[in-house]
This record gives C-alpha cells, structure tokens and sequence, in this order.
C-alpha cells in the first residue's frame, strides 16, 4: 500500500511533518495508544479529503462538513473506533473491514494502513464519487469502494472480521449481523438521542452483546441510495 502522496494548497504548511504530528500528539493525549493507529494518522495526509475552504482546518481534532448533511469524522473519533476493532482481530493485515458511510474517503485510508483489507459502502453517490477522487492519489490497493445503501451492509464481500460504522441507528441492522464473520465485532454509535459509540459482538445463542464506550455525536444511520 501507499499513501505518501503529499498536495497541498499553498502557503498553508499542511505538508509540514510538525502539522500532523500535533494532530496525533493530541490524539494521543485523548486517550488513544495503538501505536499502529497513531502511524496510520501520522501517515494519512488529511487535507486531501477536506474542502479547500476549511483546509486550515484538516489537522484540527474535529469534524468538518462534507455537504449533503455529512462530515468528515473526527481524527480522535478515526482512531478510537479502530483501535477498538483492533482489540478483537488477531491478525490485523490478513482481517476483511467493512466501513459504514465513506464520506470523503478519509478514514477508509487510515483503515487501510492497519488491516489487509478494507471495504467502504456509501450512500450519497457524489460523496462516494468524491472519495473515488481522493482516494486516487494514495494508490491503495487494498482499499474497495461501493455505491450503495450502508444499512444493507456488503453481502457480496461478506463475511467482515469488523464492521465500523459512521452513522448512528437506534439498533444495529440485521444484515450487519448476517455478515459478520465469527467472533467479529461491530463498532458503532448507537442511540438516536443520547448516542454511545459502542463495540457489538455475538454470544453463542447469536445474541447482540453491547459494551458502551463512550458518548458521541453522528450523522444518523439512514436507509436507501441518493444517486445524484
């Protein structure tokens, strides 16, 4: 894989080493300690995925608008969600992830320097366009986009080691859970009002079991394509 591809508007530093390392500085000082998930923010040039307007803003530890009622997640928010993942693959560089809502296409890339193999759907087809674009430069090979509805998961890639999800639902849809393979986990933001980001797994009787980690603040989970 690759990802050192470096554009940046000009006169705004962003290529700068220091720019970023702050980011992860900051990220780290939140909570975050995977030192594959730290590289993989050092390593993932983040102004490429945000509008020029706010590129003084890429390395800021937040969300910032996509259009179309979507975000860019927050750099903390990248890292926590696959760091948990990471807790339950034993084999990081051979497991399949399935991302719920590309967006830009940023955490993809990130997801992309820590597993083998990742698999990203969208709804919005100009925003899975747009990823499509930025994406380009990165080269990475092992990085699969789909237009399609979130909610109704990847089945024809199926089954995922880990499905992380960008949007929160009320409940974890059926077909996640379908295509799941086993032992896997699902990370997501749960709740409609109140959300908590939250790691799912399956018991023997293929009960749902929820360990919340923390509250949070996403998009919400919708069903069906937006195809212009």
């Amino acid at each position: 894989m690759s990802a050192r591809v470096d554009k940046s508007p000009a006169n705004t530093g962003l290529t700068s080493a220091r720019v970023r390392q702050r980011m992860v500085d900051r990220v780290r000082e939140l909570g975050i300690r995977d030192a594959r998930v730290l590289a993989a923010l050092l390593t993932v040039p983040r102004h490429l995925f945000v509008d020029a307007a706010l590129a003084s803003r890429a390395y800021d530890d937040c969300s910032l608008p996509l259009g179309h009622g979507q975000t860019i997640s927050q750099p903390y928010i990248v890292a926590r969600s696959a760091e948990l993942a990471l807790g339950s693959i034993a084999e990081p560089k051979s497991a399949r992830v399935l991302e719920i809502g590309t967006g830009s296409g940023y955490a993809a890339a990130v997801l992309a320097q820590i597993f083998g193999h990742v698999f990203s759907i969208e709804r919005v087809r100009p925003l899975h366009e747009r990823a499509r674009r930025n994406l380009r430069p990165l080269r990475l090979a092992n990085v699969r986009l789909a237009f399609g509805d979130g909610a109704e998961g990847l089945s024809a890639d199926a089954p995922f080691d880990a499905i992380i999800a960008a949007a929160a639902g009320a409940r974890i849809p059926p077909a996640w859970g379908e295509q799941l393979a086993f032992g896997g986990v699902v990370v997501a933001p749960v709740g409609e009002g109140h959300q908590q980001l939250s790691v799912l797994s399956r018991d023997k009787q293929g009960r749902w079991v929820c360990r919340q980690i923390e509250a949070v603040r996403f998009v919400p989970l919708l069903s069906g394509v937006i195809a212009a």
